[in-house]
């Protein structure tokens, strides 16, 4: 454990100084919403039909929610006024040379779907981790960000996604605002460079109330049988993730499908549902307090949303609630 205390610390060290920057930036030109003051658990809620699609138009009274086994009061709910902070990972490894400006064009595709009031951040990685571009509603500067970055070293995906739920998750906690948050990341291959594991991404991201969304794409160096996706490790571990916060994993063969696969998650998060509670259980007991979402007037309709969090005292499971309101 002080091994990875001392990664961390180190990791952080080298991306904090460019992310505060951006962050004052940020808030000096982004509205407070929703502004609380008791502790709430936030959940991002994606319905879907017997038909897939996606549903709208549904109310605070469709909607249950039950932490291990016992129904919570449901003290939150809002169907699109939250603000979304979108934070883009992409893999900066050597393999990704040749397909840096299909990757810049749909990133940059992405990145136009935030709304006023929304916020985005770029995050780059290969043997090393590097917030490019820290929260802001700047589309300038977010494009800028995209722009900037070239291809070279090895893969650290396990530090890079480690890293971000770190940095992004306590900004929700430390600002006291509800704010949706969704990270896509985007890498071509196997982890090669991380000094963390899975289950140290595992373990933080039960502690963040950050959505995953894993985009694996095939490398041109590990062909795959024709008509098949493959199975891997690494993909499995995708998928977990994906399952664990409440979202989806991809795995594209060509890299352009991107563009439509990030469209597809903008989409999904425009039809999210943000629902929060007040534990009846309280205590930081370090317990992974299990989550269970239910539409009750309509059992037809299947939400999606993270499994469950992590109990830990100052947990940025977390965000604090009490008098919300916009401005």
């Amino acid at each position: 454990m002080r091994v990875l205390a001392v990664i961390v610390s180190l990791a952080l060290a080298a991306v904090l100084p460019a992310a505060a920057q951006s962050a004052a930036t940020s808030q000096a030109s982004q509205p407070t919403l929703f502004r609380s003051g008791a502790s709430l658990v936030a959940l991002n809620v994606t319905v879907t039909g017997p038909d897939k699609r996606f549903v709208a138009g549904l109310a605070l009274d469709d909607f249950a929610v039950y932490e291990d086994g016992i129904q919570q009061d449901l003290q939150f709910f809002e169907s699109n006024a939250v603000p979304v902070d979108l934070i883009v990972l992409i893999d900066a490894s050597s393999s990704m040379r040749h397909r840096l400006d299909i990757v810049h064009q749909a990133a940059l595709g992405f990145i136009n779907t935030l709304r006023p009031g929304d916020r985005g951040a770029v995050v780059a990685f290969n043997d090393n981790v590097s917030v490019v571009q820290g929260l802001t509603g700047d589309r300038a500067l977010l494009e800028s960000a995209v722009k900037g970055i070239v291809a070279n070293g090895g893969t650290a995906l396990n530090n890079a996604i480690y890293v971000a739920l770190k940095q992004f998750g306590r900004s929700a906690r430390d600002t006291s605002q509800i704010r949706r948050q969704a990270l896509a990341v985007l890498s071509d291959g196997n982890d090669t460079a991380s000094l963390l594991s899975f289950d140290d991404v595992l373990e933080v991201a039960h502690k963040s109330g950050v959505t995953v969304y894993p985009i694996a794409l095939a490398s041109d160096f590990e062909p795959q049988p024709a008509g098949t996706r493959g199975f891997s490790q690494s993909q499995y571990s995708m998928r977990k993730l994906a399952q664990e916060t409440g979202a989806q994993a991809f795995f594209p063969l060509k890299v352009h499908e991107l563009p439509a696969i990030y469209a597809a998650i903008a989409q999904e998060l425009s039809y999210q549902y943000s629902i929060g509670y007040s534990p009846r259980d309280p205590r930081p007991d370090g317990r992974f307090r299990r989550i269970d979402v239910r539409v009750t007037t309509r059992p037809e309709l299947k939400p999606r949303a993270r499994t469950g969090y992590i109990a830990a005292a100052n947990s940025v499971a977390a965000v604090q609630q009490g008098d919300i309101r916009e401005p």
